[in-house]
C-alpha cells in the first residue's frame, strides 16, 4: 500500500515500493490560483532534495517545486503541458507532476504525515 509525506513547501509524495509520485497540495495550489503553466522535469534527471524539480506559473506568480528527497525523475505528467488546471482541479490526483525513483528511503522520515501537515497550515 502507499503511503503518502508531506513537505513544510506544499509539496506531497506518494511512495509505492521503490517509486514515488510527486505533486503540490491542494493548499498550494489554492494560494497559487489559477495555473497557467507546468514546466516539467527532465526524465532521467537526477534530483537531490530540496533541487528545484517543476516551476509552475499561475495567473499570480510562478513558483518552484522541489524534490520532497533524492532519486531519479523516471516520468512526467505530460497531461500538464496542455491542460496544467489539472493541478488546480485534483493536485492530490491526476494533477500529479513527476515521479521518482528513491535514492534512499530513510530520507521519507524527515517528512510530515497528515496529521503533520495539517497542523502546519491549520
Amino acid at each position: 500500500m502507499a503511503s503518502t509525506y508531506y513537505t513544510e513547501d506544499h509539496e506531497w509524495i506518494r511512495v509505492d515500493g521503490g517509486v514515488a509520485t510527486v505533486g503540490i497540495t491542494d493548499y498550494a495550489q489554492e494560494q497559487l490560483g489559477d495555473l497557467v503553466f507546468v514546466e516539467l522535469p527532465e526524465i532521467g534527471r537526477t534530483l537531490a532534495k530540496g533541487d528545484t524539480a517543476v516551476v509552475v506559473e499561475s495567473v499570480k506568480a510562478a513558483s518552484d517545486v522541489y524534490a520532497p528527497v533524492d532519486g531519479e525523475i523516471v516520468e512526467v505528467n505530460s497531461a500538464l503541458s496542455s491542460n496544467p488546471a489539472l493541478v488546480n482541479s485534483a493536485a492530490t490526483g491526476d494533477g500529479w507532476l513527476w515521479k521518482m525513483k528513491l535514492a534512499d528511503a530513510g530520507q521519507l522520515s524527515g517528512l510530515l504525515d497528515e496529521a503533520g501537515y495539517k497542523a502546519l497550515v491549520g
